[in-house]
This record gives structure tokens, sequence and C-alpha cells, in this order.
């Protein structure tokens, strides 16, 4: 009797075991096909490239972001154009293919406007930045800001149509070292160097030079941007950061341009791009590379 009841118990374990196993292997094949058709979903996605033309100070920072937006849309391909802003609104004007603008000031994006070439309702500031004034470490530069750049032997400054020449032009004139005119712009090296006493002036045409013209030795002391110096920690020192109230803010316009060559698919990826770059994801992204997401 007692080996018939044991007979049934392990019997019945063994159905029990059997239903068991039966609901894993279910749940796991449910698991499986959801995973399959979120695969089916990413593959699915039609693949297409973007042309982003961005300001050269950005080049870092934007690397990493379009990683991170690549885990999530593979099928995108960011193309980037990095440049001074001034170069890249004069190849866009040209007719170069682009579906995104992301200048170093607002001056590039508002005649961008005036040309009729950015899409409506896509234009967004993104970041601020700070002009500083940097050198080699242990350079023993005596200059220690703007006000006597003229004890530099040689200086490394971007042209004047390049913003971060620009604003330095701006802050100079604001602490009375150049004359006041109407776009500070069109102030010349030249000018410059003769307002300093004719310090030797290595005029760049976008900011990355400006940085290496310092961080080879070329020259003394250069104006950049605060966000440029990051990973020169141990390179640089910043002599001097330079305020706002010199300056103006130095805001990061982004806005998606007219491309006559780019199709629905193309148009949507570009658009979903700068939503992730103006995204609180991307802020941090940003504070970490040393810009200033405080921007209305």
């Amino acid at each position: 009797m007692k080996k018939r009841i044991l007979a049934m118990m392990l019997a019945s374990a063994m159905v029990a075991g059997i239903v068991g196993c039966g609901g894993s292997s279910d749940s796991k094949d449910t698991k499986e096909e959801i995973k399959t058709e979120e695969t089916a979903k990413t593959d699915d996605a039609e693949e297409t490239e973007i042309q982003v033309f961005i300001a050269a100070s950005l080049n870092t920072v934007m690397t990493g972001l379009a990683e991170e937006y690549n885990k999530e849309h593979p099928e995108v391909k960011i193309t980037y154009n990095a440049d001074s802003s001034g170069t890249l609104l004069t190849q866009i004007e040209e007719g170069y293919e682009c579906d995104i603008f992301f200048s170093a000031a607002q001056k590039q994006m508002d005649q961008l406007e005036k040309d009729g070439l950015v899409v409506d309702k896509t234009r967004a500031n993104v970041v601020n930045n700070q002009v500083v004034v940097v050198s080699l470490k242990d350079s023993g530069t005596k200059v220690t800001g703007l006000e006597n750049l003229n004890e530099a032997s040689s200086i490394a400054l971007a042209g004047g149509s390049v913003p971060v020449g620009k604003y330095t032009r701006q802050a100079l004139v604001n602490i009375g070292t150049l004359n006041k005119v109407d776009d500070v712009s069109t102030i010349t090296t030249q000018e410059i160097s003769d307002a300093l006493g004719g310090v030797e002036i290595s005029e760049q045409d976008n900011v990355s030079k400006v940085l290496a013209a310092v961080v080879e030795g070329s020259c003394e002391v250069g104006t950049t941007y605060f966000s440029d110096t990051y990973g020169y920690e141990d390179k640089l020192d910043i002599l001097q950061k330079v305020s706002y109230d010199l300056t103006g803010n130095v805001i990061y316009p982004i806005a998606r341009v007219w491309n006559d060559e780019a199709d629905e698919v193309q148009n949507k990826a570009a658009d979903d791009f700068i939503k992730f770059i103006t995204s609180d994801a991307a802020k941090a992204v940003f504070d970490s590379y040393y810009f200033d997401t405080n921007v209305e």
C-alpha cells in the first residue's frame, strides 16, 4: 500500500514538473517573440544620412552625442562638417548639402534665416559658452587677461568673421583697447596689433586652430572658448574667463536647413536629431564638456 501511494506521489510530482517546465518555456518563447519584434522594428527602420554643419568648438562634444544617438538609431548616419560658423554659413548659401546648422553665434543663424534657408519652428538656443584667455602651463607669460595682452610676445586670434574672434574684439572695445565701431567683426588683425603696441598676432580661421597654436607653443597666448579647454586641463592655464558683460552671451543656436535633395526619411531624422540635441539627456553631456546649458 505504501509503495502504491509513493508511486502515485512520484507520478504527480513528475506531472507537476512537466507542467512547470511547460509554463517556463511558454514565458521564454513570449520574451523571445517580443525581442524579435523589437529587433525587427530596428531592422525595418530605413537607413538614411544627415549632413550636420557644426561650429568647430562643438566637434568634440557632438562626436560623443552622435555615438549616444546612434545607440537608439543605428540606421541614421551622422556626417559632420566642422568649421567656423562664418565659413559654414557661406557654404550653405553656396548650395552645399546641409540638413542641420549648429552655429556658435546668433549672427550667422540670423543671416541664414533672412536667406529663407531655415525651416520654420526648428530653431532653438542650445548652449552658452565663455571666451577665455589661455596659455601653455608654466609658459612664464606676464599676461593675466585681456587688459595686458600687449605683454605677450605673440597671440593667436581668430578672424572677425569667426564668432570667438568677434566676441574677443567686442571685449577689447568694451575695455577701451579698441575704438568703437558699428560692426566689431570689421576690425582687422593689424588694427588690433597696432592697438596693442605692435604685438605679433597669428590670425586663425576657426577656434580649433587658435587652440592648436597655443597648445603647440607657436603662440604665447590665445583667446578661445572655455569648452575648448576640455581634455587640455594638464596642458593649458586659463588666464582669464572673460565676463559676459564684456562679450555678451555666447549663444549657440541650432536649426534644420532647407535641403532640396533630402527625402521625407532624411528630414524626419534631422528633426529627431535636433530633438535629441535639445533634450535633458544631451544637456547633461554638454555640461560635462564645460558648456553652459542655462539659456533662454
